[in-house]
């Protein structure tokens, strides 16, 4: 059930916020007004055509049960009765998607790492594969994607690659990636056309700010390394690779892609993504541990999804989901499909999850 109170504090709200920005507040508070203000504005809207309708019910109904009304009248008003109905019960289903909590970090861009993991060097081209499938994706989407370091694999593809995604909204989009993926197909390799089974890992943080997390110098530090790579003028000749390790969590990062300068910019980027990753997943285990069954833990060790080549089949285990397009897939393109599945189910549970607390 919507509850009007909750309606009611929202309404309240957007008018302060229209209110306190007609005053003409500083640049900086003026911008946080109009992110709240905008956020607010589509729940608002919805609120108001439900409270509308709501207020045509209680006329209709009001007409209908009015011994003076004539036949004629009576027939509109059931109409109207009809209509102001639907459109109430349209408006609550809507008003519960508008209302579940939203993810602090959904507009953030994000930091994706992809990880060959069992397969050898058939891992390292399928997760060669996933971060042109990711790339392509991001094209389509209009995202800016950077490498911030990679690590190639013996017959290509990547050991590792750590890049950024940058746009608004990303993390809303691909958090839900975040997992083992498994690919099944007949290497280039093997000369049998047996099956072989690889995987990879993918993890995406969402994107830091300096805002979001404090990082002091005196918890790091830096290393320079001299650049690896195949080969090229400046590889071997000087210390452009950048080790940065955050001396209380130990966690370490690299980056050398750019020049010196840009790499430790790079891996501070990978580092706040990292850290700021690490508060969430700690915040979500207190909310687990404190309610049975939470939803959205986000277990990156659990096998996600298959992508099967010889049957051109993706299935994605979480929501038994089954495709056979595979092709679509891969080239980014199809990836709306699933990822709008899963927003769907996680959805579902959230307000399974609500109504269950209420």
């Amino acid at each position: 059930m919507i509850v009007q109170e909750k309606l009611d504090q929202l309404l309240q709200r957007h008018a302060t916020i229209e209110a306190e920005m007609l005053e003409g507040p500083d640049p900086e508070q003026y911008v946080k007004l109009a992110s709240e203000h905008a956020e607010l504005e589509p729940v608002v809207g919805k609120i108001r055509e439900f409270m509308e309708a709501k207020s045509n019910l209680d006329g209709a109904v009001e007409m209908l049960e009015d011994p003076d009304t004539d036949a004629e009248m009576k027939e509109l008003a059931e109409l109207e009765k009809e209509e102001a109905t639907q459109t109430i019960a349209t408006c609550e289903e809507e008003l519960k998607l508008l209302l579940i909590p939203k993810d602090a970090a959904d507009d953030k861009s994000v930091v994706l790492e992809i990880r060959a993991g069992t397969g050898g060097s058939e891992a390292a081209l399928f997760g060669g594969d996933l971060f042109r499938m990711y790339e392509r994706h991001s094209a389509l989407k209009g995202w800016k994607v950077e490498i911030l370091s990679e690590s190639a694999g013996d017959v290509g593809g990547y050991k590792e690659i750590i890049a950024s995604i940058t746009g608004r909204g990303v993390f809303a989009r691909l958090k839900f990636e975040s997992g083992t993926h498994r690919v099944q197909r007949v290497p280039e390799t093997e000369s049998g056309g047996r099956v072989h089974t690889s995987a990879a890992t993918v993890a995406v943080l969402p994107e830091a700010e300096d805002i979001d997390i404090e990082i002091r110098n005196e918890d790091l530090r830096i290393d320079t390394m001299r650049a690896s790579g195949a080969g090229g003028q400046h590889v071997n000749t000087t210390d452009s690779a950048v080790r940065i390790t955050h001396l209380p969590t130990g966690v370490v990062v690299t980056s050398s892609e750019k020049s010196q300068h840009q790499n430790r910019a790079f891996a501070m980027k990978a580092l706040r993504a990292k850290l700021f990753d690490m508060e969430r997943q700690k915040a979500d285990q207190e909310r687990a541990d404190a309610r049975k069954g939470q939803v959205g833990s986000g277990d990156r060790s659990e096998r996600i999804r298959t992508y099967n080549f010889p049957q051109g089949r993706m299935t994605d285990h979480r929501i038994n989901l089954t495709l056979y397009k595979l092709d679509r897939l891969i080239e980014g393109e199809g990836l709306d499909e699933v990822i709008d599945a899963l927003v769907t189910d996680h959805q579902a549970n959230m307000l399974a999850a609500m109504e269950e607390d209420a």
